[in-house]
């Protein structure tokens, strides 16, 4: 009897790991590359709507007067996404070195691929916004602030773990202190406050705008925190599940507590209501993210270290978490694709209903003046749903042939992507 070969992938085999890798002496752990694959797709879903919800630039989605429920979930939810994210970077730094390196040569990778990072926010991240070459506008987004917090972090690693972590959560619970600083009274030096703490746009030349999207702190201690964080991964299985799980769980319990009584931690207390209550709880959730508020952090850091608790288990996540666990691996590579692939379908959708798409070749307008999309421009949040499942397929033969790429190779420029 012939043999019948399918396109189902096999299942892993006994004494492999999820994606079918026979451990080393210090194993990748798949419950981390399974929450930061997971918050890299839900990601997707906030650019999706930017480029194809009706209302994506007419009102805050998270404005408890204006939003409704599902569109306020659906921005809400990506909230995980940015802190996770470098949190989990700073993770694999300190995982890389119980893998080999020194800190000498982990501290020369983190600034060599800090600098990559930022080059890459300002040039190819980019050009998968805007498909232009416009420079008089920049934006400094994620990648910046993840860059700038590997330089500051390949200085750190000398210090004891203890120490890295102490001024990491200095940086995370201190900083709201700072909210009443303005930029403006620093005269001369506004520049660098704006690129410290305060979300604000830079004119480093006529006609030339660099928009600070994320200042740099708190994520710098965010990704030391995280740093640190590695430590209690390199505990037994069940001892660090449990230190895990109480983390997270205070985490989330002092989000609450000082959320409910509105004294610090966020600059935009929660307020009731007029549409009711269920408006106020929305309220209740919307903290400020740009820079990141102690709540915030607080909010999206616990469930997610919570997340890599309940996935720490005896054979992985299990087999329907392998897509995840995949793009976990290729974090960066699968982020520089994915911007310009939505834009892409932006385009297709727009040639074919209004036959043109100029106006998704051009900088953004500065707030209050006229958007350049055609009047009724976007669809209702089940497009959204639709193309954005659509791109994170399309997206994971790509990240799989490469997440086998680097399995199967060492060369050093591989770890840069």
């Amino acid at each position: 009897m012939s043999q019948v070969t399918t396109t189902v992938e096999r299942l892993p085999e006994a004494g492999t790991n999820l994606l079918g890798e026979r451990p080393g002496a210090r194993p990748r752990l798949d419950s981390v590359d399974f929450v930061r694959g997971f918050v890299m797709v839900v990601m997707a879903l906030d650019h999706v709507r930017d480029f194809f919800h009706l209302y994506a630039k007419a009102f805050d989605p998270l404005d408890p007067s204006k939003t409704w429920t599902a569109l306020f979930f659906t921005r809400w939810v990506t909230h995980f996404c940015a802190p996770t994210f470098v949190f989990l970077a700073g993770t694999g730094a300190f995982l890389s070195a119980r893998r080999g390196k020194t800190k000498k040569e982990l501290s020369w990778f983190l600034l060599t691929r800090g600098l990559w990072l930022v080059l890459l926010e300002l040039t190819l991240v980019r050009l998968g916004w805007f498909f232009n070459f416009d420079y008089h506008l920049m934006i400094a987004q994620v990648i910046w602030a993840i860059g700038w917090s590997m330089v500051a972090l390949a200085g750190l690693v000398f210090l004891p773990t203890r120490a890295v972590a102490a001024f990491g959560l200095a940086l995370i619970f201190l900083h709201n202190l700072l909210d009443g600083v303005r930029a403006d009274s620093f005269g001369a030096l506004r520049w660098l406050w704006v690129v410290l703490h305060e979300q604000n746009a830079l004119a480093p030349a006529p006609d030339v705008f660099v928009f600070v999207a994320y200042p740099l702190v708190p994520w710098v201690g965010v990704m030391a925190a995280g740093y640190a964080f590695g430590q209690l991964l390199t505990l037994e299985r069940e001892r660090r599940r449990r230190l895990l799980l109480t983390i997270g769980g205070c985490s989330v319990a002092l989000f609450v507590l000082l959320r409910w009584l509105n004294v610090y931690g966020d600059p935009a207390p929660w307020a009731s209501q007029a549409r009711g209550a269920w408006y106020t709880f929305l309220s209740f959730l919307n903290t400020q993210k740009y820079p990141p508020s102690l709540l915030f952090l607080l909010m999206t850091l616990g469930p997610s270290i919570i997340a890599v608790a309940l996935f720490d288990r005896e054979g992985g996540p299990g087999p329907l978490a392998r897509p995840f666990v995949v793009f976990g691996r290729v974090p960066l590579f699968y982020y520089v694709l994915h911007v310009p692939l939505i834009h892409l379908v932006a385009l297709v959708f727009a040639y074919l209903k209004y036959g043109r798409a100029e106006w998704l070749f051009v900088n953004w307008p500065p707030p209050g003046q006229p958007q350049p999309e055609p009047e009724g421009y976007g669809y209702g949040l089940w497009v959204v749903y639709l193309i954005w499942l659509g791109v994170v397929l399309a997206l994971y033969p790509l990240c799989r042939w490469f997440a086998g790429v680097k399995k199967r190779r060492r060369e050093a420029w591989l770890s840069y992507l």
